[in-house]
């Protein structure tokens, strides 16, 4: 998975993208352990850090334009 550096390059669009792509591999790889195929437990690991890599860049954003917002807000009034 991308580090935040190409997170950051990346669209909303795609972002969500690669947000429901790691959801469901996480959802297989918790259900590999569950019936004892898992055979790289680092994955789950891994995975579970790059939802929350991708969840922490579209909260950020989020954050960025509510505060963009404000500020023309403030600027028209």
């Amino acid at each position: 998975m991308a580090r935040n550096k190409t997170l950051a390059d990346l669209g909303d669009i795609d972002l969500y993208e690669r947000l429901n792509e790691a959801k469901e591999e996480l959802f297989n790889l918790r259900f590999q352990l569950l019936t004892g195929q898992l055979e790289n437990h680092s994955r789950l690991g891994q995975v579970k850090k790059d939802v929350a890599r991708i969840q922490t860049e579209l909260r950020t954003r989020e954050i960025d334009s509510a505060e963009e917002i404000e500020i023309n807000e403030e600027v028209v009034e």
